[in-house]
This record gives structure tokens, sequence and C-alpha cells, in this order.
């Protein structure tokens, strides 16, 4: 997959929209001043309503991307409205420094994409003309967050303005959100419409299984790092075991250990100033240590 990418890069990455979240942001704020000014309009001539399109209304193909994102004619509407510019602002930055400009508009744009076929899928099985709004900029904004919760899971967000969480927990909530409207739509006989939803993040999934190390998993890399491991444990073992003590008795006159020769006796002597141990060999022939008075032999 990275090689393919790269090759894309090469041969189109000079068309690649540079800082593209900033025009999505401005569609964001477009779609929210002309809901203002005129509720319906969206509705009626901007949104994915695929019987429209398939009828020769094929701005709706890119113009759904104006669909308001909740309310923005109260103060706390408003204010939630430009919080979530700012998020969505933020992630997108990330990613676009991560990935490259050419590699984000490749993800956010195929996201598009998918959601579109996603609408046409569900028209095809369904005939229901506004079946495509169901799933609206949801899809493509959470493939998003995924992507950074991906990048950087550790990032600090705070939620509810006061609660600092790692992001990584978002990402996991949002996904716990997804497999649950997969599984009850389901269960409600609307399969097409769980399809749907995998479809649409269908760029996420793709993206998340294609940056993973499957060399981990292999048999073989699981038996390099068992034994690597077990010889870490060994090593730390004897490096626990010769700084804790285990050889506990130390000739002072040949510096041998038990760990020298297990048969080995020691024993300290008593005309010794100070604790001096000898093992067998020298405990009656060494020298007597005198702090005051000189030596004395055995």
């Amino acid at each position: 997959m990275g090689k393919f990418l790269n090759k894309l890069e090469r041969k189109f990455g000079r068309y690649a929209i540079r800082n593209l979240m900033i025009y999505v942001i401005g569609a964001y704020v477009l779609g929210a001043v002309i809901s203002i000014i005129n509720p319906y309009f969206y509705y009626y001539y901007l949104s994915l309503n695929v019987e429209e399109i398939l009828h020769g209304q094929i701005w709706r193909l890119i113009t759904f991307i104006l669909e308001p994102m909740g309310s923005t004619g109260s103060p706390m509407g408003g204010l939630f409205f430009f919080i979530n510019l700012m998020f969505y602002w933020f992630i997108g930055r990330n990613l676009e420094n991560a990935w490259g400009a050419f590699r984000f508009n490749l993800y956010y744009l195929s996201g598009i994409l998918l959601n579109i076929v996603a609408a046409f899928l569900m028209y095809a099985i369904t005939k229901d003309p506004m079946s495509g709004m169901a799933l609206g900029l949801t899809y493509i904004n959470e493939s998003l967050i995924l992507a950074f919760c991906v990048l950087y899971p550790n990032v600090q967000i705070l939620l509810f303005f006061f609660l600092p969480v790692k992001i990584k927990w978002l990402g996991i909530v949002y996904m716990a959100m997804i497999l649950f409207n997969v599984v009850q739509t389901v269960a409600a006989g609307q399969w097409y419409y769980a399809v749907a939803i995998l479809v649409a993040l269908l760029n996420f999934f793709v993206f998340f299984f294609s940056t993973r190390n499957y060399a981990r998993v292999s048999p073989k890399e699981i038996h390099r790092r068992r034994v690597y491991q077990q010889e870490v444990r060994r090593s730390e073992r004897g490096s626990y075991q010769t700084l804790h003590g285990t050889a506990r008795h130390r000739c002072a006159i040949c510096g041998r250990t038990e760990l020298d020769d297990p048969n080995l006796e020691f024993r300290f002597c008593s005309k010794c100033d100070g604790n001096y141990e000898y093992c067998q060999d020298h405990l009656f022939t060494h020298t007597h240590v005198k702090h005051t008075g000189g030596t004395q032999n055995t």
C-alpha cells in the first residue's frame, strides 16, 4: 500500500490542495450561513438526493458537504459550532502535517467519494431519494477523528471544557457507537444501512489495516520475541543474584566465593580486627589483620 501511494504521490502530488482543511471549514461556514438565511434551501437544492442527481443535478455530488453542522441560530449553538470548527481544523492540520498534503487530500476526498457510493447503494436498495442524507457528513468527519486517534492516541483534549482525556478514548467511544449502529440496523433488518456505514468508513479501515505491522504477529516473530524475553529474564536474574548477594561469602585472600566452588567453606576470623572472612584454605594460614599493635601470625 505504501509503495502504491508513493507512486501516486510522485505522479499527482503537484495537484494536491495545500491546507485543505481551511477550505473544508469554509464550506462548513457557508453551509451554516445558508441554513440561517433559508433553512430549507440546502435540503431542496444542495443535499445528496440521489434521485435528483440521476435527473441531472450533479452539483449535489459536491454541494452536499455544505450540510449545516448543528444549530447556529442561538448563542450556545453558535459557540458549539465554532468549537467544532476549531476541533476539525486542529485534526485536519495535524493529519496533513503527518501525511503531507497529497495523502491527506486523498484520504478526505476518498471519504467523500465513498459516502457518495454508500448513498447510491442505499438508494438502489430502498428507492428512497433522500436515503443519502441519512449519512450526511457524519462518517466523513468521524473518519478524520479516528485517523487522528490512531496517529496521536495520547494527545489530551478537554472534554466538556474541563475534563482532560486522551483522545484515544474518544476514538474508542466513536468506534463503539459505530459498531452499535451497525449491529442495531442489522437486527432491525436494515442490513443495507449497516453496509452503507462500513462503505462510508472504508477509507479509515483501509488506512488502519494498511498501517499495521503484521510481522509482529507472525509465528517466527513471536518465537523470536519469546526467546529474547527469556534471555533478558535470565540475564536479569543473574544480575539480581550478583547484586543482591547470592555470593554470600568471599575470601579476603584469594577472592573466591561459593559460586566458584560450592564445596568451599568460609569462616570469619575472631583474631582479625574487622569482619574478615576466609575460605578453608586460608582460614588458618593467613596473617591476622590488626589495626593497633601490628600483626600476628597464626
